[in-house]
Formats: structure tokens, C-alpha cells, sequence
């Protein structure tokens, strides 16, 4: 059962504290890329503060929140580098309970970059390039899987990619998709961007 704020005494404290100071959960993304200057630098500097002070229940409290809480609290699992997350974030991904949050989902287990936050990643695709009916976050994961397989000298999204598999199915099939959609140009690079985001922050701390 997801928490809410309104209802929830301990959540409405941590969202307080770490979700909508300067509407953090809305730049937590895309958007921050666009950042520049003082602005960005402040962005940068109080999210690697939080990520080092929040604690594990505070986390585990958020990741039971909606959207707002989980997409902070996977930014701030990301920065703080705190792998023993990667299941959590997994189960969060595979069961997609709220909107908005996936690509921090997947920036979070890019982040990490072994093989195994790359089988969360396909076993995300796996089920979910299997509904063309679901307009989820598969675009945004499949980018996170080759930037990862890059990274690792993997091949997992080929199985994905190839002539007749579940990519070329899904876009057939997804009536919300173009046909001809890649997702390495512009998603692939969206994850890169967003992931040296992270680094630049976990260097900073």
C-alpha cells in the first residue's frame, strides 16, 4: 500500500525535509540538465548534503511514499552510491506501482553498473516490452540496459534489439510508439547525461 503525505505524519516530515525544498522532486531529472551557473551548483551542493545525511529508514520511509518520495529517494540512493539498494530498486522497477519514476529507477541501478543491476534492467524489458498496451518507462530502460552493456562490454539489449525480438514487436505492436523509434540517440544519451550527473556529485562528496 503506497503512503501519502496527508495521511501520514512521518512521511509529511521527510517529504518536507527532502522532497519539495525548491521543488527538488520536479527537477530531479531532464530539467536539472538545464541547470547553469549558481543555480546548478546549489542544486548540486544540497542534494550531495541530503544524500549523506538521510538514513536508511528515512529511505526505506520515502520508497513507501508515491511518485514525489520514491524518484528523491532513488536520486539521493544514487549519489550516496548506496548499493544496498539495487534489489529494492529492482522491485520498485519490475512492479512500476506510480508514474514518473522510472528513469530515476534506472539512473540509480546505471549508476551502480555491474551485471547484475543489468539483469534488473532486462527483467524489467522482459515483462514489460510484452505490453504494448502499457506506455511505462521500456524506452527509458532500454537506454539504461546499453549504456550499461557499453560500460560492461555486455550484450544483454541485443537479445532485446535484434531482427524479431521484443523491441521490434513492442514498437509494432505499442500504439503510442513511432515504428521506426530508436531508443540509442536520444534516450541512450539522456541516461549518459543524467549518470555523469551522479558522478560529478559522488566526486563531490
Amino acid at each position: 500500500m503506497i503512503r501519502h503525505p496527508q495521511d501520514d505524519a512521518e512521511l509529511l516530515a521527510l517529504v518536507r525535509r527532502y522532497v519539495t525544498p525548491e521543488r527538488r522532486y520536479l527537477k530531479l531529472g531532464g530539467s536539472m540538465l538545464r541547470m547553469q551557473g549558481p543555480e546548478c551548483d546549489r542544486f548540486m551542493r544540497d542534494l550531495c548534503e541530503d544524500a549523506g545525511l538521510i538514513t536508511a529508514g528515512e529511505i526505506a520511509t520515502l520508497f513507501e511514499g508515491g511518485w514525489r518520495e520514491r524518484r528523491t529517494a532513488a536520486w539521493l540512493v544514487a549519489v550516496s552510491r548506496r548499493t544496498e539498494y539495487r534489489e529494492r530498486l529492482g522491485e520498485l522497477l519490475l512492479a512500476s506501482e506510480v508514474c514518473c519514476v522510472g528513469l530515476a529507477y534506472s539512473v540509480a541501478l546505471v549508476s551502480f553498473g555491474t551485471a547484475r543491476d543489468a539483469d534488473l534492467l532486462a527483467a524489467y524489458l522482459d515483462r514489460y516490452l510484452c505490453r504494448p498496451d502499457l506506455a511505462y518507462d521500456q524506452t527509458v530502460v532500454m537506454g539504461a540496459l546499453q549504456f550499461i552493456d557499453l560500460n560492461l562490454g555486455g550484450d544483454q539489449a541485443d537479445r532485446f534489439l535484434g531482427p524479431g525480438g521484443l523491441w521490434q514487436q513492442w514498437l509494432q505492436d505499442a500504439s503510442h510508439m513511432q515504428p521506426n523509434t530508436d531508443p540509442n540517440p536520444s534516450f541512450l544519451s539522456l541516461i549518459r547525461r543524467l549518470c555523469a550527473f551522479v558522478d560529478e556529485c559522488a566526486e563531490a562528496r
